[in-house]
């Protein structure tokens, strides 16, 4: 589930990223290549609906990403300890080593 939620994010962050370079602060872009005498659409919806978008799937890529840590795996049940505990237990005290002088 993990991954079909990560594919799922990848997506919409590329459909994100669309959104976001087809607007232009300045009235540009893409809402500039529907201007016509008398839009069904204006220039002006579709600046609405280009921020909404925006905004929807900002708000979707984070709930997925919450989504996503409830199915990672935590490594909780495996009974391996980590190398670096292991070599910790195994250490020789520095104390009780003899000098070679």
């Amino acid at each position: 589930m993990y991954y079909v939620i990560s594919v799922i994010i990848l997506v919409m962050s590329i459909l994100l990223i669309f959104a976001v370079l087809v607007q232009n602060s300045k009235g540009g872009g893409l809402a500039a290549n529907f201007a016509s005498p008398n839009p069904t659409m204006g220039v002006r919806r579709t600046a609405d609906f280009l921020e909404k978008s925006t905004w929807t799937l900002a708000i979707f890529i984070l709930a997925l990403s919450l989504a996503a840590t409830m199915f990672m795996h935590s490594g909780a049940g495996v009974d391996e300890d980590s190398a670096i505990k292991g070599q910790i237990e195994n250490a020789q005290d520095p104390g009780a080593v003899p000098f070679s002088e």
